[in-house]
């Protein structure tokens, strides 16, 4: 039984940037960090990979997780994602005060798409963090019609 969703998984290329982004930035809380040096099969078997060398912190939002990687070994491939394209494009954060949360997050250096979009029940907008993962702000102003309204 699938009891709701844990965590998305975020590819990094410079783990300390990344997590001063989340943890300092976005403000999620570090709840686990690991690394591994190549020599864990346990974490081979579960990932799928041979000999991984990898950092990780599990970093938790009020209602889910976010869990940043960055790869020594297998070395990744870099395929920067547009929201139109296959496979997992962009993750939401929930907000309340879009425009205040907007507005602090261009002073802190993440670039959107354009200001936030007004649907009438929620409003949102498309940006990036510091690597080009895209990140959606979004707003439910209406709970009752803010999903009649949603384009994504």
């Amino acid at each position: 039984m699938i009891v709701g969703i844990h965590h998305v998984a975020i590819g990094v290329p410079d783990f300390a940037k990344g997590l001063a982004f989340y943890r300092d930035v976005l403000g999620f809380e570090v709840v686990q960090t690991a690394e591994f040096d190549g020599t864990t099969p346990l974490v081979d078997r579960a990932v799928g990979l041979d000999e991984t060398a990898a950092q990780m912190a599990m970093l938790k939002a009020p209602n889910a997780y976010i869990e940043i990687w960055q790869y020594a070994n297998p070395e990744p491939v870099d395929h920067r994602s547009r929201p139109c394209d296959y496979g997992y494009p962009h993750f939401a954060l929930q907000v309340d005060g879009i425009q205040e949360e907007y507005e602090r997050l261009c002073r802190a250096g993440m670039e959107f798409v354009g200001p936030p979009v007004d649907f009438g029940g929620s409003a949102a907008i498309y940006g990036k963090d510091p690597f080009g993962n895209v990140i959606e702000l979004y707003e439910i102003r209406d709970p009752d019609i803010a999903q009649l309204n949603r384009r994504d």
